[in-house]
């Protein structure tokens, strides 16, 4: 007859390898879960604003040219597509970019052809910014949009004017592409901020900044 198994010692071995089976797939799905909750990018400052920000004027802006001495000269009207105005004397002058002080020298400028020293004075109105200096948010938010930026703006405002975030988001692995650094990234945390009310997650934000909210894998 040929050699007897012992049924004992064969289940051990089984038992053993399963465990051994069971430990690996732990240790794996351990590392996965690890790699999920790492955020690659440094947390972003807290602190971004810049003082001395000038608001420039951007598309479909409207601005009110106000001529003094010359009422004849003064009036509102909207930046074009184009990014110019034209006015009372002015043909296709060039405001996007600018801000109010630095239009209404040259709106002087151009005047000073016609009339002698005038003195201009630009209000602002509308706020579309030009397009580089938009705040855009992309991803898992209720309303992804581009927002004009506010001098003060911070992560809770952005995250109030698109709704919050969507069911799928995992906000905790949101990152802002800063591109006034060139692109540099910063890790933020909305889960923490919007669900858990962690004032501490909120920072500012930058002119030209784009808050990517990726979607969560579970």
């Amino acid at each position: 007859m040929g050699k007897e198994i012992d049924m004992g010692s064969l289940k051990q071995r089984h038992f053993s390898a399963g465990r051994a089976v069971g430990r690996m797939g732990a240790i794996l799905i351990a590392a996965a879960l690890a790699g999920c909750q790492s955020n690659p990018y440094p947390p972003a400052p807290q602190s971004a604003a810049t003082p001395d920000y000038l608001y420039k004027i951007g598309t479909l802006d409207s601005v009110t040219v106000i001529v003094w001495r010359n009422p004849e000269l003064s009036t509102s009207v909207p930046v074009r597509p184009d990014g110019k105005i034209t006015a009372p004397l002015i043909e296709d002058l060039p405001a996007l970019g600018k801000d109010s002080t630095t239009l209404a020298r040259d709106i002087e400028k151009a005047l000073s052809k016609y009339i002698r020293d005038p003195v201009v004075t630009v209000i602002v109105t509308g706020f579309n910014g030009p397009y580089p200096e938009q705040i855009r948010v992309v991803g898992e938010a209720q309303k992804p949009q581009a927002l004009p930026y506010r001098q003060g703006m911070t992560l809770l405002d952005l995250m109030i004017a698109v709704g919050g975030l969507t069911d799928f988001a995992d906000g905790n692995h949101a990152s802002i592409m800063r591109t006034s650094e060139g692109g540099k990234q910063y890790s933020v945390r909305l889960k923490d901020l919007i669900k858990r009310g962690d004032i501490s997650a909120n920072v500012d934000v930058k002119p030209g900044d784009i808050l990517l909210v990726p979607q969560s894998w579970f």
